[in-house]
């Protein structure tokens, strides 16, 4: 009897905390862009306006009296170089990692791994320094580096674990057949793990874009991104929370449309190198 009370509350409980962190997650979203449609006098009323007439005003202000369109720019080609960079090299790194036998290699794999789970401020004045020096300081190239210190580990490190996970019989046949190692990691191994590249590709975008740390501290007037807009509207006597909630929806929207995209292949690759036990 007890097995089947058991049964029925992990049947009811589980859907019901699913629902709960669903609303957690989504209901702020949702409130975000609902206000970023209202009329400046609903932002603040008390209690808080669920029906209204939705109005652009606070997008129409945003666009025409900031440069929306330079720091949008500045976050595309930041957050997409750089993770460009880091899929690529960390695609070729994870294979050679996977692929390699010599001793101490899983200290290697941590020692790589260990360098992202470092806190931002951490790195921050050393790279500052190095930026300096090597006159990197506020431009977007050195948005992208710094990016890249914190993507690129993530990247060998996860796409090790992806190529780990395939059989090395694949590659050794192609390699049987007279291909390169070079080939067969193109045409064998690779197109297997492009769920993996998928998912790598989202979070090292996802951690680009919603950067704020590293783009307060190495941009400059001409390479500021979203997260560097969005600041600007909080000051010491005011907060413009249409034009906040309008551009936190500018931010947010492409990470969304991009995770929807590659839905499938986000949780087939979180999923890839799993291990299941017997």
């Amino acid at each position: 009897m007890s097995d089947a009370r058991g049964g029925v509350g992990k049947r009811i409980g589980v859907p019901v905390l699913l629902a709960a962190v669903t609303l957690w997650t989504v209901v702020p979203l949702l409130w975000m862009v609902m206000s970023s449609f209202k009329p400046s006098g609903d932002l603040t009323a008390d209690p808080p306006k669920v029906g209204f007439t939705p109005t652009l005003e606070h997008y129409d202000t945003l666009l025409s009296g900031n440069n929306i369109g330079g720091y949008v720019t500045n976050s595309v080609i930041a957050a997409g170089v750089s993770t460009v960079i880091a899929v690529a090299l960390g695609c070729l790194a994870g294979y050679g990692l996977a692929r390699s036998r010599f001793r101490g290699k899983d200290h290697v794999a941590f020692w790589i791994i260990s360098t992202r789970m470092a806190p931002i401020a951490a790195v921050v004045l050393p790279l500052f320094v190095i930026f300096r020096a090597t006159d990197l300081l506020g431009t977007t190239l050195g948005l992208i580096v710094a990016y890249l210190t914190f993507n690129l580990p993530f990247a060998i490190w996860i796409m090790n674990a992806f190529f780990a996970d395939l059989p090395p019989a694949l590659e050794e046949a192609a390699l049987v057949d007279g291909a390169t190692r070079w080939q067969a990691f193109r045409r064998i191994a690779l197109p297997l793990v492009l769920p993996g590249v998928a998912t790598t590709a989202v979070l090292c975008l996802v951690f680009s874009w919603n950067d704020y740390a590293f783009a307060s501290t190495f941009s400059g007037p001409d390479s500021q991104t979203l997260p560097i807009a969005a600041s600007q509207l909080v000051t010491q006597t005011e907060i413009d929370w249409g034009q906040l909630t309008a551009i936190g929806t500018i931010v947010v929207a492409p990470m969304i449309v991009v995770g929807l995209i590659v839905r499938r292949w986000l949780v087939t690759g979180l999923t890839l190198g799993a291990v299941t036990g017997e």
